[in-house]
């Protein structure tokens, strides 16, 4: 029997494993490379987030929640079937948020 030209099973697993880790290193390097685009092209931080600063409910499933964001804060309702803008109170409101009855 002459001897074959095809590689062990061993090796075509190897060269396989090692693609893989490649494809994986490749998109792990291209998604970071993404967010640092997004971040700077956006002007946005992780700090830029909208905060929850007080939520009350109202039914079983229907909420008042105000969030605070870019320096406003904004009543918005909260239902199974989306949310709606209520109210904002501009950066120039002093003092805490009163509360949501």
């Amino acid at each position: 029997m002459p001897p074959s030209d095809t590689p062990s099973m061993a090796a075509q697993l190897a060269g396989t494993a090692l693609a893989l880790a490649f494809v994986l290193a490749l998109a792990w390097f291209a998604l970071r490379g993404l967010k640092r685009l997004q971040q700077r092209a956006g002007g946005g931080t992780a700090t830029d987030a909208p905060q929850l600063l007080h939520s009350t409910g109202l039914g079983p499933r229907e909420r008042l929640v105000t969030v605070r964001w870019r320096g406003r804060d904004y009543l918005l309702g909260v239902t199974p079937g989306g949310v709606s803008f209520i109210d904002h109170r501009g950066s120039e409101a002093k003092g805490p948020t009163p509360p949501v009855h």
